[in-house]
């Protein structure tokens, strides 16, 4: 909920499509949908995200781009799922609790349509696996009010291109608040504009619907869903988890992996912006022959494209090893959202000189 002066104010000026302030931090809105989505999952990707934007946003911009960019990747999937011929009118969704069919399954949801006292739509339902609350309880302490802003913005955009109407999702429980569970009702826009409530009232506001459907609309003519699977894309569980701009995120789950994933996006046209490589070391033990070769080798690789690796997630075990690594000026972190950080520094280091 709004409470400062500012953020009142903002609110009364309208927060509109917020392109043009993530463009400025590498995380252009228009080309979120031609990145990885998988931040929506992992939980180190999404408080890394919350930190950046709050940091570098602050409260009421932070939120509202967190919930546009989920809202697009939602409303893309369900009109994926819609011309696939899945999912339909929302009469297919209207028995009891369902898991949305996301066609990438990438927010897991369970949900219920409910009668509506004002005649209107209703839908209520809960997020089970909570991925955004553990992210900001990992990095925040326990937070006053609901704070799952991309999983709000995920089911807004899914729902309302399932059931082809501008539906808000508001969260009315949190984990990370205090709650046993993640939860949301979802009405039609124009029954959340009865209400009084000012978090409501924020939450509309974040949600330009007209401009995001036509980002969405826009980059389904450009880039069609191919017919068929191809034998030269990503596969589920691939190296490389997300691009956000110039930065990159790989974890290290092997030289053959990750150099393949290296390859992969180095022939994406995308990824010429990209200008630091995160390598995420978390749960990897580096020893001094195979382990040592293997990470000297994906280095080269990165700076051999023209980017600056940092290492994030340093294990103890692997601390002497990495220290007598031959690249120069490496850059090491000691976890991933301060790797993440540190990398859209280095990429505005690198922009203004």
């Amino acid at each position: 909920m709004p409470s400062s002066k500012s953020e009142k104010d903002d609110l009364r000026g309208g927060i509109r499509l917020l392109s043009q302030e993530l463009a400025a931090l590498g995380m252009d809105l228009h080309a979120t949908l031609q990145e990885e989505p998988r931040f929506l999952l992992d939980p180190r990707l999404l408080s890394a995200l919350h930190q950046e934007l709050f940091s570098q946003l602050g409260p009421v911009d932070a939120r509202a781009a967190l919930v546009q960019m989920g809202f697009l990747h939602g409303l893309r999937d369900a009109l994926r799922v819609v011309q696939r011929g899945f999912g339909g009118s929302g009469a297919t969704l209207s028995s009891a609790t369902s898991s949305a069919p996301s066609s990438n399954a990438l927010l897991p949801i369970r949900f219920s349509r409910s009668p509506s006292g004002g005649g209107g739509l209703l839908i209520q339902g809960i997020w089970p696996q909570r991925h955004e609350a553990e992210a900001i309880l990992a990095v925040l302490s326990t937070r006053s009010e609901p704070a799952c802003a991309v999983s709000a913005g995920f089911t807004s955009g899914w729902l309302s291109g399932i059931y082809d109407t501008d539906l808000l999702a508001f969260e009315t429980t949190c984990r990370a608040s205090g709650a046993e569970e993640c939860g949301f009702e979802a009405r039609d826009a124009s029954q959340w504009h009865r209400s009084d409530d000012p978090a409501v009232e924020e939450a509309l506001l974040a949600l330009p619907f007209a401009p995001l459907r036509d980002v969405v609309s826009r980059h389904m003519a450009e880039y069609p869903e191919p017919t068929e699977t191809p034998t030269d894309g990503f596969e589920p569980g691939a190296a490389v988890v997300h691009v956000w701009g110039p930065v990159m995120v790989i974890p290290f789950s092997g030289p053959e992996e990750s150099l393949r994933a290296l390859a992969l996006i180095g022939n994406d046209p995308g990824a010429r912006e990209v200008r630091v490589v995160v390598i995420d070391l978390s749960g990897a033990i580096i020893d001094e022959g195979f382990g040592a070769a293997a990470l000297e080798q994906i280095l080269e690789a990165i700076e051999g494209w023209g980017a600056e690796p940092i290492l994030a997630g340093v294990s103890p075990l692997s601390e002497r090893v990495v220290a007598g690594l031959e690249a120069s000026h490496l850059v090491v972190s000691k976890d991933l959202p301060e790797a993440i950080a540190l990398g859209f520094q280095v990429a505005e280091l690198q922009k203004r000189g």
